[in-house]
C-alpha cells in the first residue's frame, strides 16, 4: 500500500539515480470486474503499490483508515485543493474524494510502479498532470451482460442499477481516451491479458499503446 515512506529498488550502483516508476490507471463501469482484475494484478506483481484514495465521508462498517480509504476532514481536504495537492479529486453527494499527488510523486521518483483504480473523470485529471500514465479500460462484453451481472448480485435496487447503467454507457463512450481496452468476457482470459499488458511496460516498453 502507498505510504509517505520512500521505497527504492535495489541497485548495484548505489550512486545511480533510480529508474522512475510507472503509473497504471484502471477504469471500468460498475459490474465489469475491475475489483477482481486489480486484485489479481496486485497479487501477481510483487512490489507494485496501490494508491488509496482520500475521502471526507465517514467510514462505513468494517472500513479501516489507511486500508479502504484515508479518512480526513473536509476542512483539511479543501486546504489541499487550494494548495494543489490533489492529482485528481471530485465532490460526490457532499463528500470529497481525491488522490494525493505527493504520494504518487514519491512512489514514481523512488522507482515504484503504482496502481490507481479510478473513474473516467478522475483519469482525465490524472493524465493532464501525468501524461505518461498507462491507462487501461475494462469493458463488459455488452450492456445486456453488464445488466445481468448487476441484477445477479442482488445487492442493488432497480433504481440504483438503472443509474449505474446510465453511468456505464457514458464511461464506455469515452474508452478512446485510454491506451488499452480489455474486454472482460472471461475472467481468467482478461486477467492474463491485463498482466501481459502491464508486463510489457515493466520490461521497459513504456509509452507504447
Amino acid at each position: 500500500m502507498t505510504s509517505d515512506t520512500d521505497i527504492t529498488r535495489g541497485k548495484n550502483d548505489k550512486t545511480a539515480e533510480p529508474e522512475r516508476g510507472r503509473l497504471f490507471i484502471i477504469s471500468a463501469p460498475s459490474g465489469a470486474g475491475k475489483t477482481s482484475l486489480c486484485g489479481a494484478l496486485m497479487k501477481h506483481f510483487d512490489g507494485m503499490l496501490y494508491s488509496i484514495s482520500y475521502t471526507t465521508r465517514e467510514p462505513r462498517k468494517g472500513e479501516k483508515d489507511g486500508v479502504d480509504y484515508h479518512f480526513i476532514s473536509k476542512d483539511y481536504f479543501e486546504k489541499q485543493i487550494d494548495a494543489g495537492t490533489w492529482a485528481e479529486w471530485a465532490e460526490v453527494h457532499g463528500n470529497y474524494y481525491g488522490t494525493s499527488a505527493v504520494l504518487l510523486d514519491k512512489a514514481i521518483a523512488s522507482g515504484n510502479d503504482i496502481l490507481l483504480d479510478i473513474d473516467v473523470e478522475g483519469t482525465k485529471q490524472i493524465i493532464g498532470r501525468y501524461p505518461d500514465s498507462i491507462t487501461i479500460f475494462i469493458m463488459p462484453p455488452s450492456l445486456d451482460i453488464l445488466r445481468f451481472r448487476m441484477e445477479s448480485r442482488g445487492a442493488d435496487s432497480k433504481e440504483v442499477i438503472e443509474r449505474r447503467m446510465i453511468n456505464a454507457e457514458k464511461e464506455m463512450s469515452q474508452k478512446s481516451i485510454y491506451k488499452h481496452v480489455i474486454v472482460n468476457d472471461n475472467l481468467p482470459k482478461a486477467v492474463a491479458e491485463l498482466i501481459s499488458t502491464v508486463e510489457m511496460y515493466r520490461k521497459g516498453m513504456r509509452g507504447k499503446a
